[in-house]
């Protein structure tokens, strides 16, 4: 008789998440909150904590028997925080506070599951190169960071701003994995085809 493992349902429309949670072998579905996912919360870590819950919460509640998981990610600078960029213009500030500068992206990661909803963050520094004003120009009129935190990509275009991080890459991203993989693991959905991280032979 075939394990049963519950249901998975990604409650976030980012296809880069999609992307990432497909690369672990998770078979899932998409449902987006609707909900409002405004905060009066200024720390960046708590507030990723705070929205990936408000993600998460209605869609839990129409879905009492999956698991849910849901992600959202803060971009801060000395603490100042930095969401979606509205348009190009803003964009370009984004770019100038960034450049030559080591910044925080927090990403938020709650699962929900029977009742009991758990969330942790992960966090990672990216340094940036110092940036001309047509290098700024360019990257902020191609429109790739206009939905993304902080103003940029690192997957894309934006990967060329960057010249260290210290952390996970895939948090930069929006999805980091290794806490993606002990969350699920924990509620019984299996990575890679395992429910356990199995520690080499000495």
């Amino acid at each position: 008789m075939a394990a049963q493992f519950p249901e998975v349902v990604l409650a976030s429309g980012s296809p880069r998440r999609r992307e990432l949670l497909t690369l672990l072998g998770v078979e899932f579905r998409v449902q987006v909150s609707g909900e409002d996912e405004d905060s009066l919360e200024t720390d960046p870590h708590k507030l990723a904590a705070e929205l990936a819950a408000l993600k998460g919460r209605s869609v839990a509640a129409l879905n009492p028997k999956a698991l849910v998981i849901a992600a959202d990610t803060v971009v801060a600078v000395d603490g100042v925080l930095l969401a979606k960029p509205a348009d190009a213009a803003e964009n370009a500030d984004f770019l100038r506070q960034l450049s030559g500068r080591t910044h925080q992206v927090f990403t938020g990661v709650s699962v929900f599951m029977g009742g009991n909803e758990r969330t942790e963050v992960g966090r990672t520094d990216v340094t940036f190169r110092t940036l001309n004003d047509a290098e700024m120009e360019f990257y902020s009129q191609s429109g790739e960071g206009l939905d993304k935190a902080g103003g940029y990509g690192v997957q894309g275009l934006g990967q060329a701003l960057v010249s260290r991080i210290e952390g996970e890459f895939s948090n930069v991203v929006g999805f980091p994995m290794s806490v993606v993989i002990g969350l699920l693991r924990a509620h019984g959905v299996p990575v890679w085809g395992a429910l356990a991280q199995e520690a080499a032979p000495a």
